[in-house]
């Protein structure tokens, strides 16, 4: 029996080798933030000097991708990237996803949105039916935290303030609990129209385009 460890390495290990035909010198690369992009970054250092550099959606990633000596770019230097590599938080079939519980939702989302291709690297305990198990994060500027707890309260779920919590882009962030998400595209457009938040971890607008997924008899591709 694989443990939770081993299939995250085999899901990281699974997206080296997808992407390695995308790799040329004037590539860069999307990397995305968790443990399982951490095995993924740990890879990558593998192929260095294959690739121009990469593109951090945390500090966190940044700071791993430099202590392997892979170039960090700065969004605002790249047009285009052939590839975004991230895990999810929950995944259903239609590769909708909650992100954010490490609190980088906000730069994930803005780094996916200049990829071409978003790939997702999970185990199998996050692909879900109905998202919505796993709380869904939501950054808000400080400000604003409580009429958007108030907002998202109506909408019938339960929010939460991530205690003792601040963003990269110093903000907050609300958890929010208690909701079945059953339309995800309708519910994560009606939450980044509250006055206030900043971007929400649903990411139903724009899924990912390939899930690969470990399970304890290998890879399964969504």
């Amino acid at each position: 029996m694989l443990s939770q460890q081993e299939l995250k390495q085999q899901a990281a290990d699974a997206a080296l080798q997808y992407i390695a035909p995308m790799l040329d010198p004037a590539a860069v690369i999307g990397v995305g933030t968790g443990s399982t992009a951490d095995l993924f970054i740990d890879g990558l250092a593998k192929y260095k000097g294959m690739f121009r550099g990469a593109v951090a959606s945390s500090e966190r990633s940044a700071k791993r991708l430099a202590d392997h000596g892979i170039e960090v770019l700065d969004l605002n230097q790249v047009d285009s990237m052939p590839v975004y590599v991230d895990g999810a938080d929950e995944i259903n079939a239609q590769l909708q996803m909650i992100k954010g519980g490490g609190g980088a939702l906000t730069r994930e989302k803005i780094v996916a949105s200049v990829a071409k291709l978003f790939v997702c690297i999970a185990d199998e305990s996050k692909l879900v039916d109905v998202l919505g198990r796993f709380p869904l994060p939501i950054e808000v500027l400080p400000i604003a935290r409580e009429a958007v707890a108030r907002a998202a309260s109506s909408m019938g779920g339960v929010p939460a303030i991530r205690e003792g919590f601040v963003t990269d882009n110093g903000n907050q962030i609300l958890d929010i609990s208690g909701v079945s998400i059953l339309d995800a595209r309708s519910l994560e457009s009606a939450l980044n129209n509250i006055p206030g938040v900043v971007t929400n971890g649903l990411f139903a607008i724009r899924p990912a385009d390939v899930a690969l997924l470990a399970t304890q008899s290998g890879i399964r591709r969504l």
